[in-house]
């Protein structure tokens, strides 16, 4: 998705590029309108599977729905990525911004396959469109205006023989980790601290492009047996992970002294009867993990009590469970499964079986879901339909005034539906940067912040 006269950057071979000015017809989000093909240049809200577009129409972005619109490709599409935390401070809205991310590529063969780190800069927010003639002189000096407001992009890119099904990044001590699922079938851990010194210096960046082979890893498991998607770091015990796999079961990893091994239980965690899908560690509680299951359930662990779940809510969802997300603030789970739903479950009445919240916009299966890292009642999904929505638990039918056509009939707490990408797989709030969120897909990333969060 690309706003006409929006910057777009990419990058190869390691080295910073940028991209002239791009534009897409399929791009839109929630104040997303549609040329009539009658000619009469009338415009209205297009909402996304409530009504097709007819011959003739097509979608225009309405810019004054972004704050802040970015897109930028890295080559082989990215199924997976993570934000790095940086040094730049909480709660940073003032442009331009800057952010780090670490992805892992699916490339059409293995060998293409690289681990990524990123450091985008110089995003500027999105600039109201101008009015009225312009002298020469005017233009020129917007021109450099513009020249000085392209958004750039470095790229330190470690070959890695495998796609890369998930990575997740975490902090531990002085060390920036990385675990990775591979469709090799093995979970490993990098350390990123090469690529991330390469992103921030030229000198750096030539010197390790020149040095540049496969990616080593610090640690390697191959205990699955399998090839798997969940992976995820425990925010109250640095270094300790979780991991799960296609065949059913779920590894607790316990890490070393020294930072660069991990203790493994051989015995794994196996209450699902098929492929575990996501994991999450509980916020709150440093023993106590979460997972969901193509076996259609949730379940809650502990794990100084393996190996079977002490919660679980079976028939979940009608179809596989993919994606869960545990509300850093609230006894929250929020669950997006193959019947395109969104359920948010309260953990104080998890036995129950019944959600406290269900919503039905997404028309294909949900591939990410996320709370907001600053606001408990906010969060957003994506799904196989090229959509990303936002929601908010906290509004209420009554806190709708008068609704244009075509939305009156949309659930009170959607906020906002972003479009333009296809195939997106992977959705994350920055959590230094209230309201910006990054989404990656077949088509490459959408770096964005609305006007509704």
């Amino acid at each position: 998705m690309s706003a006409p006269d929006e910057d777009t950057f990419a990058e190869e071979g390691g080295e910073m590029e940028e991209l002239a000015e791009a534009g897409s017809d399929e791009d839109e989000g929630v104040e997303m309108e549609e040329e009539a093909a009658a000619g009469e240049g009338e415009r209205k809200v297009y909402v996304p599977g409530i009504e097709p577009l007819r011959p003739g129409e097509e979608l225009e972005m309405d810019r004054s729905a972004y704050r802040m619109y970015h897109e930028c490709q890295t080559g082989a599409p990215c199924l997976s990525f993570d934000v790095l935390r940086d040094g730049g401070g909480e709660s940073r809205e003032q442009f331009p911004l800057s952010m780090l991310l670490c992805a892992g590529t699916q490339a059409d063969s293995a060998m293409s396959n690289r681990l990524l780190v990123i450091r985008m800069h110089n995003l500027h927010g999105t600039e109201k469109e101008k009015e009225g003639e312009e002298s020469s002189d005017e233009e020129s000096d917007e021109d450099d205006e513009d020249e000085d407001k392209k958004p750039q992009m470095e790229l330190a890119m470690m070959p890695h023989y495998g796609g890369i099904n998930r990575v997740r990044a975490t902090q531990r001590g002085e060390q920036s980790l990385a675990a990775v699922w591979s469709d090799k079938g093995h979970v490993e851990i990098f350390d990123l601290q090469p690529q991330l010194v390469a992103v921030h210096s030229s000198a750096a960046m030539a010197s390790f492009i020149k040095q540049q082979k496969e990616a080593t890893a610090l640690f390697s498991f191959s205990g699955h047996m399998a090839e798997g998607f969940a992976v995820d770091w425990s925010p109250t015990v640095p270094g300790r992970l979780v991991s799960g796999d296609c065949k059913k079961n779920i590894h607790v990893w316990e890490p070393r002294e020294g930072g660069t091994s991990w203790q493994i239980d051989q015995r794994p965690f196996s209450s699902h009867n098929k492929s575990v899908e996501d994991l999450q560690w509980s916020p709150t509680e440093a023993t106590v993990f979460a997972s969901c299951s193509v076996d259609q359930s949730i379940r809650v662990w502990d794990i100084r009590a393996p190996p079977n779940s002490m919660l679980s809510a079976d028939g979940a969802h009608s179809s596989d469970i993919n994606v869960i997300s545990w509300n850093r603030s609230e006894p929250f789970i929020l669950s997006g499964g193959d019947d395109g739903l969104l359920k948010v479950w309260d953990l104080r009445q998890f036995k129950t079986g019944r959600p406290v919240a269900n919503f039905k916009q997404h028309s294909a299966p949900i591939t990410s879901v996320e709370w907001s890292p600053v606001d408990s009642s906010v969060f957003a999904a994506s799904a196989a339909d090229d959509v990303v929505s936002q929601w908010d638990l906290s509004v209420e039918s009554c806190d709708v005034g008068a609704r244009v056509e075509g939305v009156k009939d949309l659930p009170p707490q959607l906020l906002f539906l972003h479009q333009g990408q296809s195939e997106i797989k992977e959705i994350h709030w920055h959590p230094q940067m209230p309201g910006v969120m990054v989404s990656t897909a077949l088509s490459g990333f959408n770096l964005f912040r609305t006007i509704s969060v």
